[in-house]
């Protein structure tokens, strides 16, 4: 049953359970402190929701109030839409991770690609972060002139030596690969497959019909030109030469109807949780996507050190980043996290049983870079279990 209660000045709607008020309190304090306009976070035990709560307005003028409904762009979120559909493959024998990418898209053969394993663009080793030409933000909406520029890319390392945050070239390599298996688009696969038969309010390809519900994502004033960046970083987290602040594509109908399944998934944190449960024990209310052995799977390391673009100390799994003892995102080793830029977060727990999101439209920076909004509700929901 739907509860509201209002926190001092901020009314966050939702079901709580009575032992995690102290999650709603640091939610609202994500509000006064100014970081949150509007947001939801959600978290799973087993697969039932524990939390499930939001707040906030879906614009910046504040006139349109955050609904259940809701749903925001989830930037680089939308990875684990992508790699789960990837995973179900594995799981249904469909998709071999040992076998060249090549043996399902054989145009990603050229420029010596013709040995990389496909799980290496699950972990962001197969050398292929960027582009080497620069290239309009249209054409992100253009699969075909993606891939065939992607088929034609050399890597920018060794594949398989190193990681190397692949930004934006990550799902369009996954994609293709579901596509070239299937023949369905990944946007089609994952809603036939895992968003229609959870109920999980998430989409790759937003139809016009859904633009009333979509939150207005609002660029935080001390967002960064990604101008300041190293050339090899600029390339492969942003290689438009339009503008430099992505959050100006997320409202426009183009960036929303195209599938760029490495950043403009459209969801809310129930749905994103709803769907992160599934890598907790692989069935969610009955429905089973994938087995134990392709989730043990998702959570063995494939690499471990300094990312190439991200700069950071990274533990890499199959398209999810580990815990580690330079980021443990909790107390507990068997932990993988995925979020997006401007902050939007997604952590399963298996030792704990837990699936949490954050989604929000107020866009700060990612919980790598720092933010902390998604971060302190995961400590006060560690706090209270």
């Amino acid at each position: 049953m739907e509860t509201e209660v209002m926190t001092k000045e901020i009314e966050i709607h939702g079901y709580c359970e009575p032992r995690f008020d102290a999650v709603k309190e640091t939610f609202a304090d994500n509000f006064r402190s100014g970081g949150d306009v509007g947001a939801s976070f959600a978290a799973t035990i087993n697969g039932r929701f524990a939390i499930d709560i939001w707040a906030g307005y879906a614009d910046a003028a504040r006139m349109r109030p955050w609904k259940r409904d809701t749903l925001a762009c989830l930037f680089s979120t939308t990875k684990a839409m992508t790699v789960l559909s990837a995973l179900v493959l594995v799981d249904r024998g469909l998709l071999d991770l040992d076998a060249p990418v090549a043996n399902y898209w054989p145009e990603f053969a050229q420029a010596g690609k013709g040995a990389i394993p496909v799980r290496y663009l699950l972990s962001h080793q197969s050398g292929v972060a960027g582009f080497d030409e620069r290239i309009a933000v249209e054409a992100l909406y253009d699969w075909e002139r993606i891939t065939t520029l992607l088929a034609r890319q050399k890597p920018w390392w060794q594949p398989g030596t190193q990681s190397g945050y692949h930004a934006l070239t990550q799902g369009y390599m996954v994609g293709e690969v579901i596509r070239r298996i299937t023949h369905r688009s990944v946007g089609t696969f994952f809603r036939d497959e895992i968003a229609g038969p959870l109920q999980a309010d998430l989409h790759l390809g937003l139809t016009a019909e859904d633009d009333p519900r979509v939150a207005e994502m609002i660029p935080d004033p001390r967002f960064v030109s990604m101008g300041s960046l190293p050339e090899m970083v600029h390339r492969a987290m942003y290689p438009m030469v339009d503008q430099d602040n992505p959050v100006v594509f997320s409202r426009s109908r183009a960036w929303r109807a195209a599938e760029i399944p490495s950043g403009n998934g459209f969801g809310n944190a129930q749905a994103v949780a709803r769907m992160a449960s599934a890598l907790v024990s692989g069935e969610v209310d009955g429905i089973r996507l994938i087995g134990e052995d392709t989730i043990e799977k998702a959570f063995q390391e494939q690499s471990y050190g300094v990312d190439m673009i991200l700069g950071l100390p990274l533990r890499w799994g199959l398209g999810f980043i580990l815990a580690s003892k330079e980021m443990p995102f909790g107390p507990n080793p068997r932990t993988l996290f995925m979020g997006g830029g401007g902050g939007s977060a997604m952590i399963v727990d298996r030792d704990a049983r837990l699936s949490m999101a954050y989604v929000m439209n107020n866009v700060i920076a990612s919980a790598l870079e720092g933010d902390d909004r998604a971060a302190a509700l995961g400590r006060a929901v560690y706090a209270a279990l």
